[in-house]
Parts: C-alpha cells; sequence; structure tokens
C-alpha cells in the first residue's frame, strides 16, 4: 500500500513564498503613496476653509482683507502635518490674497525641514461686469527648492 502525500513540498513553499514576496513588492510603494497622500488632506482642509473664508470677506467688503485675521480665520496652527498658515494680499486696492500651508519635516518623503507648501492663489475674473475671486492650487518650493511631487497633490493641485 502506498502512503498518501501529508503536507507541502519544498518547492511548493517556495513558490508560494515568492509570490507573497511579489504581491508585497507592489503594494508597499502604492501604500506608502497613499499615506502621505492621506496626510496631505489636512493642509487642503486648512486651504479649503481659508479659500471661503476669504471670499466671503471678498464678496461682502470689496476687497480682500489684510490679514487672515481680518477675515475671521486663525493663523495659529498646532498639528501633526502643518507647520504653518501664511497669508499676503489685500494690503493694496487691487491686490489679491494668496494663502500658503507649510508641512512639518518628514510628511512628504526625502524632506528634512518645514519647506514643502501648497499655495493657493486668487485671480479676479470679471464677467458682466461682476468681479469675483478664483483659486488655484499648487505646490511651491519654500525657500528651499522642494516641491511637493504631482503624485502625493491632489487632482485640483496637480500641474
Amino acid at each position: 500500500m502506498k502512503k498518501a502525500q501529508q503536507g507541502f513540498t519544498l518547492i511548493e513553499l517556495m513558490i508560494v513564498i515568492a509570490i507573497i514576496g511579489i504581491l508585497a513588492a507592489v503594494a508597499l510603494p502604492a501604500y506608502q503613496d497613499y499615506t502621505v497622500r492621506a496626510k496631505l488632506s489636512e493642509p487642503m482642509a486648512l486651504l479649503g476653509e481659508a479659500k471661503t473664508t476669504i471670499t466671503e470677506y471678498y464678496v461682502t467688503m470689496g476687497r480682500a482683507p489684510t490679514t487672515l485675521g481680518q477675515a475671521g480665520l486663525s493663523t495659529t496652527v498646532n498639528t501633526k502635518t502643518v507647520h504653518s498658515l501664511n497669508y499676503s494680499g489685500g494690503t493694496t486696492t487691487g491686490d489679491l490674497p494668496v494663502v500658503r500651508v507649510r508641512m512639518n519635516a518628514g510628511i512628504i518623503p526625502n524632506t528634512t525641514a518645514n519647506t514643502s507648501q501648497f499655495e493657493l492663489s486668487s485671480y479676479l475674473v470679471t464677467a458682466g461686469g461682476n468681479k469675483k475671486l478664483s483659486w488655484t492650487c499648487k505646490s511651491t518650493t519654500g525657500g528651499s527648492g522642494v516641491v511637493i511631487e504631482n503624485k502625493y497633490l491632489p487632482a485640483n493641485c496637480r500641474t
């Protein structure tokens, strides 16, 4: 009587380990990109709030605020992801607002300082005599030439 095989052979186990290794090699980089993009949702939420508040102020007052505080926004940011929230604009007539969110070090791969940032820039659109603010989002250098790669940016900020 022949004895039936019990268990797996060494070759079968090696094939399974190789398949798991290939799947892990594909999945890990995709997961790492996903986690960076998830961390960027907080700065985007801050920019969205600033955009809405500044646009509302512009519609109500007919000009851009000179500071974020004047528009009712706090400039103090204390989170794991965001280092600072900066604003420029509104100091002279026709001066359009620009809001910048700078990330903490290590949020974006290959950055060691608080240099990566988003910028939300506004521009005037005139249609039928009405002026309204429109906004564009982009990654800008934070003083050291580090720009956030497109693969990490939300779709509306990619160039």
